[in-house]
């Protein structure tokens, strides 16, 4: 019974993570084409040149 209880609690565990992990693999995507369109879309500043779009 113990070990019904174990493999259960460990398949709940496993599962839960791998949706999680499956859900910040979705949000690394947004994250990215957010970059890339912040890149490919950033201001051009004084004098012709790209400037950086981020403020770091």
């Amino acid at each position: 019974m113990a070990v019904l209880v174990i493999v259960l609690l460990l398949a709940l565990i496993l599962g839960g993570a791998g949706f999680v992990l499956h859900v910040l693999w979705w949000l690394a995507m947004a994250v990215l084409v957010v970059w890339l369109l912040g890149f490919l879309f950033r201001s051009v500043g004084s004098g012709g040149k790209r400037g950086r779009w981020y403020r770091w």
